[in-house]
């Protein structure tokens, strides 16, 4: 029984979520309403590690979606999944954090942290063997950045032994939603640092590319968006839900992922995207989908693995895949010059093989495989994003922009030079770590 429990927090983290929901739901034939699909006699693989069954033979899943406002949480409530999440996991408040660090991490956050956790808590009551928390949010909204540090603080005193894996939506370089993002991001990295285990990055702008490019949508949508991140964030469970040959733990992630506990944000790619009118004509053999994660165009953060070192990396297989294609194809890559490993890690390669199949929604443009790869890489190329970033926060800092309305708030703006004194120091940790060599 390894239990793990998700908690999606603000409007991204809730939108991920409703994806993610929906691509767990259709992998283990469970219907919208928590039943199992007509004609099951039981559910496909393992449910207990995202689903709790009642007696009346239900699933719930294990999962707590938190929003200071309640837009976002009443369009689940009226969804087609309304029937699927318990109502008191649905939790979201009457004002909204206003894209403020401050708001939601310190006055708007803290009347409803109490209630999220006390929910918490109780599934974790129920759990026999609680493997960890997934946290689902982004890094420039009120409440993703604010309230979702402020839980992850909370998480860690009460949880301290447990995994914590954040799934982050970073700031893409170009489009932005929010003008405060960067200050929202650069004090969520900092809080987090020490809280979060792993923290997986994707950005939308990468993201729409792919949509463009791999599967040809025109004006991808953000269903699109959280639907492609769906398969990649459904490979990181899959090993505690199905059978396969070569299981990974959630804690194995970080023991291979992580060489020292601030660097902690690795990369992730998913292979194949492909729409279905291409897909015919396209081969899908092991070799192929591991070539693609390592295509710059292919990486979910705006960053180009080529121009870093790689100082670890997983790959999580799923479907018709055997041991021998595998060791060929990092064999190969080993080999390869624009593969380049540091000096101090020799192996290099976590693998992962699952027997599952992946499963496509409907509607997400995507082509049905028989086999897929998601690859999660830790390499310092992703210091790009953070020095994007901070040059960001450097041009509104100097002038004070803004910065008003998050000392308002009850913050100190002491807390400002901090959080980028701090970035500064993570940044130039990838860039000793790549120097090493």
């Amino acid at each position: 029984m390894r239990e793990v429990i998700s908690v999606h927090v603000g409007q991204a983290g809730c939108q991920m979520g409703t994806s993610c929901w929906e691509l767990y739901t259709k992998e283990h034939g469970i219907e919208s309403s928590g039943y199992l699909e007509e004609g099951r006699k039981a559910p496909e693989g393992s449910t207990s590690t995202l689903f709790s069954e009642t007696d009346n033979g239900r699933y719930v899943p294990r999962a707590v979606f938190v929003d200071l406002e309640p837009t976002v949480m009443d369009v689940i409530r009226k969804g087609e999944y309304r029937s699927l999440f318990h109502p008191e996991q649905l939790i979201s408040g009457k004002e909204d954090a206003a894209n403020n660090y401050a708001r939601g991490h310190y006055t708007v956050g803290k009347e409803q942290i109490d209630n999220v956790l006390d929910r918490v808590r109780k599934m974790a009551d129920q759990c026999e063997g609680l493997q960890g928390f997934q946290v689902f949010h982004s890094f420039g909204g009120g409440t993703g950045s604010g309230f979702g540090s402020l839980l992850m603080e909370r998480l860690s005193i009460d949880y301290g032994k447990k995994s914590k894996l954040m799934f982050s939506v970073y700031p893409a370089p170009q489009v932005s939603t929010s003008v405060v993002e960067p200050y929202n991001s650069v004090l969520m990295t900092h809080s987090t640092l020490e809280h979060s285990d792993i923290t997986f990055m994707v950005d939308n702008e990468a993201i729409y590319d792919i949509c463009k490019r791999n599967l040809g949508i025109e004006r991808p949508e953000y269903t699109h968006l959280n639907r492609m991140m769906a398969q990649a964030l459904s490979s990181t469970t899959v090993s505690l839900r199905f059978g396969g040959s070569l299981n990974v733990d959630m804690n194995e992630f970080q023991t291979n992922l992580v060489p020292y506990p601030r660097v902690h944000f690795p990369l992730v790619s998913y292979s194949p995207i492909i729409s279905d009118k291409k897909a015919s004509h396209e081969n899908h053999k092991v070799k192929e989908i591991t070539r693609a994660c390592f295509e710059p165009a292919n990486q979910m953060v705006k960053c180009d693995p080529r121009l870093g070192l790689y100082m670890s990396c997983c790959l999580l297989y799923r479907g018709d895949v055997v041991g021998k294609d595998v060791t060929e194809i990092t064999s190969a890559l080993k080999r390869d010059r624009s593969v380049q490993f540091v000096d101090w890690c020799s192996t290099g390669f976590k693998i992962g093989i699952n027997n599952q199949a992946p499963v496509v929604i409907p509607g997400s443009g995507m082509a049905k495989s028989t086999r897929s790869v998601c690859m999660l890489s830790n390499t310092t190329a992703i210091a790009k994003a953070f020095s994007n970033l901070n040059h960001k926060f450097d041009l509104m800092y100097s002038k004070r922009a803004f910065v008003h309305w998050f000392v308002g708030e009850g913050m100190e703006e002491g807390e400002f030079s901090e959080a980028r004194e701090d970035l500064a120091a993570l940044e130039q940790d990838y860039v000793e770590l790549g120097s090493e060599t």
